[in-house]
This record gives structure tokens, sequence and C-alpha cells, in this order.
């Protein structure tokens, strides 16, 4: 990868693109990059959930089409300047109502180019581990497992005393980081010394944000990161209000809201409750784009607990016209947790299955129609 040329103080800095293998290492084991020329439909509310604030002055038209099937013409693989975090910007085209033959074929649709051309084709061996208030300490070190440094650092040679090494590892955005890596103390572990706390401070790190090591077939090391977005409870409450954003929320506090968010990202490089990420213009745009049938681009940060809003149309004509959803239905749902090391499962009794109705907005949207 390049290294990182200095950014222009008068604008900000780019996303920087990365390998889809280094994507797919730092997205976590659920994620799922949509693959070229595949049939996706897009849900415009779960987009919505990824905004700032609530879009506002959106068309009819706009809250009359929760659905969209669409075609995938191209994604792309990026990392976030601010925060390292991975996402996507993926082009779809609508296909227009009655135009279902508009959808390639799934054999067509699996032989399209799913990365950037950049080794995508390549593995990496990976290491996903969430940091502790002792890691992330900009004093302290990082208690490295001992099965991330077998996987992905060079052996150590234990005839040493004590047995040490230099590394140097590249971020996302071509930078290169220097640890001292160590095996010492009482019982003996595996230790990064000097360079953590540098690395620390300067990419904002707290504890219970996860850090992630590769080494691509080449034996060169990198190192990402996926963000706690768990520190808000805005997270739980299951997106923004559609009735009460539509029917008439106080403006002045809306845009008293607007302003104390950007004011956030400005002074601490990103906000962390997981709405931010995404500007309410961009959202808007897209939106009307889809509406209107033309083609219109998304940006799609992966996170724990938040819904994907394009998705797979195998799955949903599945999961909406394959399953007859009914009240008492006992149902499961999967969900990764923070490092990715494995996915919890929780079970549960179907309670209501409601879309709404023709006078509401969004009428017929199967989007959040389950309440279990």
């Amino acid at each position: 990868m390049p290294r990182r040329s200095a950014p222009s103080s008068s604008l900000p800095p780019r996303p920087t693109p990365i390998p889809a293998k280094f994507w797919r290492a730092c997205a976590g084991i659920s994620a799922q990059a949509p693959v070229v020329n595949s049939r996706v439909y897009y849900f415009p509310q779960g987009h919505i959930d990824q905004a700032a604030s609530q879009p506002r002055n959106l068309s009819p038209r706009v809250y009359s089409r929760p659905v969209i099937p669409c075609r995938v013409a191209a994604v792309n693989y990026f990392a976030d300047p601010n925060t390292d975090e991975v996402f996507l910007k993926i082009l779809l085209l609508p296909v227009t109502d009655g135009s279902a033959q508009d959808f390639l074929p799934p054999a067509v649709a699996a032989e399209g180019n799913s990365g950037n051309g950049n080794g995508d084709d390549e593995e990496v061996a990976s290491y996903a581990k969430i940091l502790t208030r002792s890691d992330a300490n900009n004093g302290g070190g990082f208690s490295v497992p001992r099965s991330c440094a077998d996987l992905v650092f060079p052996p150590l040679n234990f005839e040493e005393d004590p047995p040490v090494q230099n590394l140097r590892i590249t971020d996302l955005h071509g930078a290169v980081w220097e640890f001292r890596h160590i095996h010492r103390g009482t019982p003996r572990r595996h230790l990064f010394t000097s360079g953590w706390s540098k690395f620390v401070n300067s990419k904002k790190i707290i504890s219970g944000d996860t850090v992630v090591f590769m080494k691509d077939s080449h034996g060169r090391m990198f190192v990402g990161l996926r963000r706690n977005m768990s520190l808000d409870d805005d997270i739980s409450d299951g997106g923004l209000d559609w009735c009460e954003a539509i029917v008439g929320m106080d403006e002045g506090k809306e845009e008293k809201e607007e302003k104390e968010e950007e004011e956030e990202v400005m002074t601490e490089g990103f906000a962390r409750n997981g709405k931010g990420r995404v500007s309410s213009t961009s959202v808007a745009e897209a939106m009307e784009l889809a509406a209107q049938n033309k083609p219109f681009e998304v940006v799609y940060y992966p996170s724990v607990g938040w819904g994907e809003f394009v998705v797979k149309a195998e799955d949903v004509d599945a999961m909406i016209n394959g399953i007859p959803w009914s009240v008492g239905m006992r149902v499961k749902m999967g969900r990764e947790n923070y490092d990715s090391s494995r996915m919890d499962w929780f079970q549960g009794t179907v309670s209501g299955v409601t879309v709404p109705g023709k006078d509401q907005p969004w009428s017929g949207s199967p989007w959040r129609m389950l309440q279990v």
C-alpha cells in the first residue's frame, strides 16, 4: 500500500481506498459486501439510520417507496481518514417497476467482481482484540494474545533474554507504526512497549475499541480498528422516530442538534454515537435519486447492532415471501460480538407483525415489521 501523503490544510482528508481483503478482515464476520451485478433491495429507512439526523424536505415520492429493487453497478472499499473504520461506496442502478427481468441471473451475478482489483482474491491472516483499559492507557503498553503473536507476527528468538523484536506495521492509510514486541514477565507474556502509546494517542483509542492485526501472503503486517459504538444510548433506540420526524419535529431543536453533532465531529475527529458517519444531505440525495429510478451511490459503514440497508434480493424474497410470519412464532437472531470471535444467538417469540398503513409514511414497508 502506498504511503499516505500529507493532506492539504485547507481540504478535509480524503478516504483511503483499500483492498477488499482488508475490508473483510476489519468489517467483521457478519458484514457483507454486495457483489457487482447482483440483485439487491435498497431500504431508505435503514439508510437514514446511519445519517447524522433526519433529512428534511424530502419529496412525497421518497416516502411512497420503502423498498427499491436495484442492481449493483460498483463496489469500492475505503478506510475513514478520521476513525480508521472501513466502509463501502456502492453504486446502485434502480430496476424500474414491472421489469424484474432487468436483474441479472444468479449465474451471471456470481461472475461479478466484488473487489477493487488490488489483490482482493488473496486471503489475509487476521486477529482482532477488544482493548482493555490497560491496553487503551496512553501511558501503558499492549498485552498481545499469544495466538495473535503466533498468527501474525514474526517468531521471536527465545534464546535471547528477553526475546524482543521491533515491528513495522502499516495502517490502512499507508502510515507505518513501529512497535517493540517483547516476551517477559511472570508468567511470561507478549507485550508491545515503546511505540504503542503514540499509536493510542494518535488514533484516539479508548477501552472497548477493537484493534485488528493482519498479515498478507508476503508477510507484510497491517493494522486496522473497529470503534466502540456502544457508548451512546441512542444506538439502542432503533433509529429515528419516522412519524415524529415527518409530522413535525421542532425545527429549532433539530437545527441545534445538527450543529452540536457537527461541532463534536470537528472537535474530536468523529462521533461515537454511530449516527454521524454519513451526512444527512448525502442520504437525502441518494433517496431522491432512488425514488426517481436514477443511479445513486450510498456509503455503508458495517457496525454491530446496525442493520444492512442494501440486502441480497434472494434473502429478502425468502424472508418476506417464503415465511408466513405470525404472532407466537419462535425466532432466533445471530449477532456478532465486537471482536468478531463468535456469533451470539438470541431467541424470542414474535409478539407483533405490523407494517405502516396506506395513509402512513413508508406504507407497506417491511423494515422492522417484527416485534419480538
